[in-house]
């Protein structure tokens, strides 16, 4: 079952010396190996980096972006139990103090009077801080400390739609957390069976774009499993965002995945499978929707993030499968005009 994909293996530029996608660019990576050294079409260049802490109390995440005319800093939180979902945004024109790295080593800060960002990642160790002294009415600080454990393999992959538009895109997930949410003096700690993903892109992209991301990590029977499933953009690129992470091995996933859902609601069961294989098959069940739609003018985006728990099997490149019981994760559709 090993992916027809090329495996890259050594450091290489994203771009060429005109700001194109370097040919020897294309491929996927255990590590992170590319230098996002993108130049020139503005408008056209889209740089993020995305956190995610789930653990089987709360889910907390935290974004820095910068899409060339537009910076953009979010937070968001929702405790399972209680149903309490806060959501605070901040923007910047131009995308000013928005300033985001060429890889994904570094120190980021954002610092705005509604939110300041702290995300530190330094290989083995990374340190992520939020604060907002009005997040959702009450004074938030939120810190995590993140181990990279040593010889970890995340999925890294170059999205070629052509030389003029392409993606890199670094999935790394099954990393283990630990720290603390704390609103209004009242603190939520991450306890046990807690990960980190991060969703580092940067990339040059056509203007109205659609996509589907589903991810879990978690702790089963004493091994660490994760994936990263994706569909829509990466179809017809010979390149997909897919692969399982089981105690820190990834099998890359070559072919392309089926997302069934229903538009209409959602909250319905969504299936997600490889349709040639038995690698993913997965159903998904939401309990919440987070919903996040912009509109300014030319521009929009609309989010349909679906918080849920995942079951089925996977099936590694070795051929063993491992069966996923009420895993939680999330599945979103994604439609975009930037």
């Amino acid at each position: 079952m090993a992916t027809h994909e090329l495996e890259i293996q050594s450091d290489v530029n994203l771009c060429d010396s005109q700001g194109n996608l370097n040919p020897a660019a294309v491929g996927w990576s255990r590590q992170p190996l590319h230098r996002c050294n993108l130049t020139g079409r503005w408008g056209r260049k889209k740089r993020w980096n995305y956190w995610c802490i789930t653990t089987p109390d709360f889910l907390f995440s935290l974004t820095l972006s910068h899409l060339d005319y537009l910076g953009l800093a979010f937070i968001y939180y929702l405790d399972f139990s209680s149903g309490n979902f806060m959501e605070q945004t901040v923007s910047r024109l131009l995308g000013r103090g928005c300033d985001l790295p060429e890889g994904v080593p570094g120190e980021i800060r954002f610092d705005d009077p509604a939110m300041q960002l702290i995300m530190a990642d330094w290989g083995d160790q990374v340190t992520l801080q939020a604060d907002s002294p009005s997040f959702g009415g009450r004074k938030l600080h939120a810190e995590f400390q993140i181990e990279r454990p040593a010889g970890h393999e995340t999925l890294n992959v170059v999205i070629p739609w052509s030389r003029r538009l392409f993606q890199f895109t670094s999935k790394q997930n099954t990393l283990p957390a630990r720290g603390k949410v704390e609103l209004d003096g009242i603190i939520q700690e991450t306890g046990g069976n807690a990960f980190a993903c991060l969703d580092f892109g940067h990339g040059i992209w056509k203007y109205s774009c659609f996509w589907n991301w589903a991810s879990f990590s978690t702790r089963l029977d004493g091994r660490t499993i994760g994936v990263n499933l994706g569909g829509r953009w990466t179809d017809g690129t010979g390149m997909t965002e897919n692969g399982i992470c089981v105690d820190g091995r990834l099998s890359k996933i070559g072919s392309d995945l089926i997302f069934e859902y229903d538009s209409s609601n959602f909250k319905r069961p969504w299936i997600i499978y490889t349709p040639q294989s038995e690698q993913i098959q997965l159903t998904f069940t939401p309990f919440f929707e987070r919903v996040a739609k912009t509109e300014v003018l030319v521009l929009g985006s609309e989010v349909h993030q679906m918080i849920g728990r995942f079951n089925g099997s996977l099936q590694t490149d070795e051929g063993e499968t491992i069966p996923i019981h009420d895993v939680i994760g999330w599945a979103e559709d994604h439609h975009a005009r930037w």
